[in-house]
């Protein structure tokens, strides 16, 4: 006699989906960031040159507006630590740091919220400025369906250290999730978004449903404006800590990532 299968299927739902930012939303600070820790720690460039130019980036940005040009060039120079490099080489690498230094970072509370989708036969995808090798990495260890983010340029499998198009931040991370819904046949209106990030409202703001995950002051503002549902799954003083990162991110850290190793680069 046939069994039931206890635990049936879920059928698929193909007209909703998840979109989740990674740094202070799926991730404790930026990913990108972690990375390049894993890459001083096998001598890519030194920890001196890391903290150097990371404070640096910080004045920039604690000091100064963030300016499109000035994430770009950011994000430009953070890309430019893997000139050079093959794409497997980093891809290996990213799999190795991320079991080193990112798993144990990822917020349980977020990680849950994802699974809700895909439980209710929905898609998730990442949706970030990190590079989308990383981004990929790192939602392939979610069991998540894929991920967008910003796009290294690479010729016969090494990296130029250049941008392809834009970086996924603000606006064109807004851009690319209509991309994919208009590709994937979703509606968006039974779609949900989640980001800490008021840079993000732009994405926020395209889909049925937004939430505020350990969101900046910023965000917080929007979301209560908007009536947007808010979690945040930090406390007390862990929770202003963690919030400094989500300033910095991946266009401040990452940058001062890339300029350290230009400069030993330039110096070597």
């Amino acid at each position: 006699m046939e069994q039931e299968d206890p635990h049936p299927a879920v059928p698929a739902d193909l007209t909703a989906a998840a979109f989740f930012d990674v740094d202070n939303t799926i991730m404790m600070g930026a990913s990108i960031f972690h990375f390049a820790r894993g890459l001083a720690a096998r001598k890519f460039f030194s920890n001196s040159d890391l903290v150097k130019f990371a404070l640096q980036q910080v004045m920039f940005r604690v000091g100064g507006k963030e300016s499109a040009d000035g994430i770009r060039s950011s994000r430009e120079q953070a890309l430019s630590f893997v000139a050079g490099h093959t794409v497997a080489e980093l891809t290996r690498l990213g799999e190795e740091i991320y079991d080193e230094l990112m798993a144990d970072k990822i917020w349980p509370g977020t990680r849950a919220l994802a699974q809700m989708h895909l439980d209710a036969g929905q898609r998730v995808w990442l949706v970030t400025a990190t590079p989308v090798e990383l981004a990929a990495i790192i939602a392939r260890r979610l069991g998540l369906t894929g991920a967008l983010g910003t796009v290294a340029e690479s010729h016969d499998g090494v990296f130029t250290g250049k941008l392809v198009g834009e970086m996924l931040h603000g606006p064109a991370k807004a851009h690319a999730v209509r991309s994919l819904a208009a590709r994937e046949g979703l509606d968006l209106r039974r779609c949900t978004a989640y980001s800490d990030s008021s840079n993000d409202v732009p994405m926020l703001s395209v889909v049925g449903t937004a939430i505020a995950v350990n969101p900046d002051s910023g965000l917080r503002e929007v979301a209560r404006k908007r009536g947007w549902e808010i979690r945040d799954f930090r406390t007390g003083r862990k929770a202003a800590k963690i919030g400094v990162p989500s300033v910095l991110g991946a266009g401040a850290v990452a940058g001062a990532v890339a300029a350290g190793l230009a400069y030993r680069k330039r110096s070597a």
